[in-house]
């Protein structure tokens, strides 16, 4: 991601910064249980299994092996199964209708 030139931020700030982003957006939708990832989906085309995903294929490119259960463990905060059986709700055929019109292609 090329960020815009702030000569205040050195590469190694930016990275940092990065990674304090993300650790608040995933800390912030394990606390948002109530938000569903169809919703997600629906509405910014990504949900927390695309993060994982992305996750997953960030590690593999410096040669680090994770599961797709240990990457959505990472992401979920806890096995992706468990969160499911908690907090995910059936999505109504409007919504599911929604996101075929607006399925990202690599979905």
């Amino acid at each position: 991601m090329n960020a815009p030139s702030n000569p205040q931020i050195d590469e190694k700030t930016r990275t940092e910064l990065e990674a304090a982003a993300f650790r608040r957006l995933v800390a912030h939708l394990r606390q948002r249980t109530d938000v569903q990832n169809i919703d997600l989906m629906n509405l910014s085309g990504f949900c927390r299994n695309c993060l994982s995903r992305w996750y997953q294929e960030a590690a593999a490119e410096k040669g680090i092996e994770i599961s797709k259960d240990g990457s959505r463990e990472i992401i979920y905060g806890e096995p992706y199964a468990q969160w499911q059986e908690k907090y995910q709700k059936e999505a109504n055929a409007e919504k599911l209708a929604e996101f075929e019109v607006n399925r990202p292609k690599d979905h």
